[in-house]
């Protein structure tokens, strides 16, 4: 219960509904706050407890200063957690082995269980194996039920043990799709109260829902099973910074191209740690699927968030989705009464401001590797023969003069780009030529766009009008379709374009992440291999929002992320090096060249397929039984009891070991002395580069392990498919295949040096830590800004943890891994302003000593802490940020501290 100083507990009628409420007029200053702020004000009113939520902290919000530092900690309790399979494993294997250890400390197991509500959507664990062929979404499904029943008996054990716990079943749809069709509220019913729907989700782009108008964004596995468990999220009230948008898109310009422009705008601008608030005229006029893919983009920006208000556009969704009268009448009464309603003319008070004409937005691209690199459509062939240079050895450099042609029918390329046509024999017997830049995966994936009818529609048009003019994709091209939900692939067959997206090669592989995470399948065997004996530097197209190095595809060293409409016209091009804007993509039946505009559809065109074509019994039929699953999930058998029976044979689902010799006292925290470095890391260290993900390959130390557990090389499976075994995930940490461990110049992947041998011999990073750790010698990462961007993936943290780091020194942090590094005991320190390992000289040979930190166990939290790194002195910045954070990194972290608060209850 509310201690309700502020008198704000009300109620709202609506229909023959009542619901209590608590109304934000009570406070003074509200009226005049962004809309996120009204929501997370909302949430300290409902909990105010006196003690964690007092009446200043619900004062301090309504008095916000926007031009303000953060400053002020709020313990944030979002209404309902959301997980993805990959993550959300690894969070019901810590909830098991949090009951096992409450049981040996003598308390109740049934304590461990979800406090708010969580859903679980398996969806990261399809993999586009198979392709191009009308049973390839059957085969691909056999293959994912046969490398995953392991996990997914564990996770139905999950569903049946544990309260407020529920699972959506593969081959339903993409977690973050399925979210704002099916689970999102947006104005939350419970116990007979009516509140904001808020969430956190251990994916980073949890943030899709933000354009529902619902307050939520990604954080690491730990905290959210803190979040399950009733512990309140420690964050500063944020910045806000206010995006507003005027005008509208221009024909032929989709939600990519948009979403492309506003993250290059806003990662220049910086709004990492930030709130991103989108207001003003052009708002109305974004439909409800931009706005989701938007505030999907939201990690690529660097925002917490990116959210926009509740209007007329935000309830047609709810009824087009299948939500209920009542509910739909609720979000907008509720919206009305609180002042969560959009007032396009409004100007709320920002802490930044930025301004967008939709009518400026042009066709784009972004890469070759980073999501924020946004290149104009008609420059992309140009951009391309710059940045392939990267990627190609100096000796095609001298040839780089001659001029050459790329495979098949795309037009001779202009002096100066690098070439290296490579001969290849398909299994039919018939020959083609590859070189750099070649199209090899061609991918419809991801959250991102296929939430979006329009851009989705799009594609199949372009698909349409192409196998009108015999066009068809180019034969070294993988092409694939992986929907966010079933009603894409109705709306696709009611449309009746199934067919020419089938001809094109765009048949559907699943309906899950795929290519966007790496789970693109490996390429057709010739083409890999003509790829890997020439090293050529050839390219993916996808959907996605991730085009980081070494994610999509071992082979494939340059990844660009366009609209769907793009990635089958690419498809057809084959080529990089085409330019697409101007050059023919192919010729038709009598030899004439076709170009892009040519097959591009009309808005017109699309309008009518998606007004036709999609209707709410769509939705109604594919989330009717949405927790059921299909027969292959009902058939599997379910392991029973309110603790886990864990296999000791399992290379899946292992017990790990954070709780092993926990007391109920914690020990002190002590200094750091003795340390050497694991690594030493240059600018923009992704989680992607940090946590184990992708293929596993079998001369790692991941893939020693399983073959030393009796697993053939063709059952590895991918990192993300055993992230709930502690042993296979600890070998993968730090060895993407990009990473470039300053200690072992010369080297890419999971490599560093052994100081614990004579002379610091080259070692795997897992090899040399278990050595460390066996001589007793604590470990440090050193790295250079935005360390940790990426992904919120709590195996970055849980695997640096268990490799033995006990502190890292960067010039600047990534908000969510920063809070994971804490939240599994792992101290974040950053370097003097505008120093650096570079400019402090150090090289990562030396030894480190930490002191001061056990400043901490007085209770406080030191503003510095003494780094003495061999003959180097300088005071590093402690980089926990709240007494929250504080309290658990001095329990040893997160699951810790929330075990222990349970058990004293």
């Amino acid at each position: 219960m509310s201690a309700n100083s502020f008198d704000a507990r009300s109620t709202l009628q609506v229909g023959d509904e009542s619901y209590e409420i608590f109304r934000l007029d009570k406070v003074e200053g509200s009226a005049r706050l962004p809309y996120s702020l009204k929501v997370l004000l909302e949430n300290l009113l409902r909990t105010e407890d006196g003690a964690n939520i007092t009446a200043d902290h619900i004062r301090a919000l309504g008095g916000w200063d926007s031009q303000a530092q953060p400053s002020q900690e709020i313990q944030f309790t979002p209404a309902r957690v959301i997980m993805q399979d990959f993550t959300g494993v690894p969070c019901v294997v810590d909830l098991a082995t949090m009951r096992e250890a409450v049981k040996e400390l003598g308390g109740d197991p049934a304590k461990i269980n979800p406090l708010a509500p969580a859903e679980l959507v398996i969806d990261h664990s399809v993999i586009a194996d198979k392709f191009g062929t009308n049973d390839a979404f059957t085969q691909n499904v056999e293959l994912e039920y046969g490398r995953n029943k392991e996990r997914y008996q564990f996770l139905r054990w999950g569903q049946t043990a544990f309260d407020e716990f529920k699972v959506v079943p593969p081959g339903t749809g993409i977690v973050h799709q399925v979210n704002i069709e099916h689970l999102a509220r947006t104005v939350m019913v419970r116990g007979g109260q009516a509140y904001p729907d808020t969430l956190v989700g251990t994916d980073s782009h949890t943030t899709m829902v933000n354009g529902l108008g619902v307050l939520g964004w990604g954080v690491g596995g730990i905290e959210a099973e803190a979040a399950m468990l009733g512990q309140p999220v420690s964050m500063l009230i944020p910045r806000v910074v206010g995006f507003k948008l005027t005008g509208e898109l221009k024909p032929g310009t989709t939600a990519t191209d948009l979403v492309l422009t506003i993250t290059e705008m806003l990662r220049k601008h910086g709004v990492v740690g930030k709130f991103v608030e989108f207001y003003g005229e052009g708002v109305a006029a974004t439909s409800l699927a931009n706005r989701a893919t938007i505030g999907n983009m939201s990690p690529e920006f660097g925002s917490t968030a990116a959210i926009f208000p509740i209007d007329d556009e935000t309830l047609n969704y709810l009824r087009l989705t299948g939500r209920s009268d009542q509910q739909v009448a609720l979000v907008e009464a509720y919206a009305k009464e609180q002042g969560l309603w959009l007032d396009p003319a409004a100007e709320p008070d920002f802490s930044e401001k930025l301004e967008l004409d939709l009518s400026t937005v042009v066709p784009s691209i972004a890469g070759p590797k980073r999501p924020q690199d946004r290149i104009v459509l008609a420059e992309a062939a140009t951009q391309f023969a710059q940045d392939v240079r990267n990627y190609v050895a100096e000796a095609e450099e001298d040839e780089a003069g001659k001029e050459s042609f790329p495979a098949s029918d795309a037009p001779a390329v202009s002096n100066g780009v690098p070439s290296k046509p490579t001969q290849v024999t398909a299994p039919d017997g018939s020959t083609y030529e590859i070189d750099h830049g070649a199209v090899t995966v061609a991918a419809i994936t991801s959250c991102t766009n296929t939430s979006n009818p329009y851009v989705m529609v799009a594609a199949a048009l372009v698909a349409k009008k192409a196998v009108e003019k015999g066009l068809t994709r180019k034969p070294w091209v993988k092409t694939t379709l992986a929907p966010g939900s079933k009603v894409v692939t109705d709306y696709f067959d009611k449309a009746g374009l199934t067919p020419y997206l089938d001809k094109v090669g765009f048949n559907l592989v699943g309906y899950g992440c795929t290519t966007c995470i790496g789970n693109s399948g490996p390429l057709p065997d010739e083409v890999s291999k003509a790829v890997n004996e020439a090293d050529l530097a050839v390219t993916s197209v996808l959907s996605g929002n991730r085009n980081f190095e070494g994610r999509i595809n071992p082979d494939v060293k340059m990844n660009y992320l366009a609209s769907p409409p793009l990635v089958v016209a690419y498809a057809i091009a084959g080529s990089m090096k085409v330019n697409i804007t101007t050059d023919a993509l192919g010729t038709d039946q009598e030899g004439k060249p076709v170009f892009l505009k040519d097959i591009w559809p009309t808005e017109a065109e699309v309008n009518d397929v998606v007004a036709n074509a999609i209707g709410e019994d769509m939705f109604n039929k594919s989330y009717q039984d949405v927790f059921a699953g299909d027969a292959q999930w009902q058939a599997l058998p379910v392991p029973t009891g309110n603790t886990f029976e864990w296999d000791p044979e399992s290379t899946y689902v292992r017990k790990p070991p954070y709780f092993e010799g926990l007391t109920m006292d914690p020990a002190p925290v002590e200094d750091i002395a003795g340390a050497r470095v694991l690594a030493k890391l240059g600018d923009s260290v992704t989680t992607d580069h940090i946590s184990p993900a992708g293929a596993i390959k079998a001369d790692t130390p991941a893939g020693k392990y399983l073959t030393e557990h009796g697993v053939e090389r063709r059952d590895f499976n991918s990192y993300g498919s055993r992230r709930g075994n502690h042993e296979v995930m600890i070998r993968g940490t730090f060895a993407n295949i990009r990473l470039r461990n300053q200690i072992a110049p010369g080297t890419e992947g999971g490599f560093t040096r052994d100081f614990t041998q004579d002379g610091g011999p080259v070692s795997f990073i897992y090899d040399a830590s278990q050595n460390y750790q066996a001589a007793g010698i604590p470990l440090v990462i050193l790295a250079g800004k935005e360390y940790g961007s990426g992904s919120s993936r709590d195996w970055a943290a849980k695997g640096t943890a268990l490799l033995g780091v006990k502190a890292v020194i960067a010039e600047s942090y990534e908000r969510i891994h920063r809070s994971n590094l804490i939240g599994m005991g792992v101290l974040p320190l950053q370097f003097p302003e505008g120093a650096s390992a570079l400019s402090l000289g150090l090289t990562g040979e030396e030894t480190f000593d930490i002191t001061g930190v056990t400043a901490l166990n007085e209770g406080g939290i030191p503003e510095t802490v003494k780094v003495k790194a061999g003959e180097v002195e300088f005071d590093a910045k402690v980089r926990i940020d709240t007494p929250g954070e504080a309290d658990y990194y001095r329990n040893g972290g997160i699951m810790q501290y929330v075990l222990r608060s349970l058990i004293r209850k």
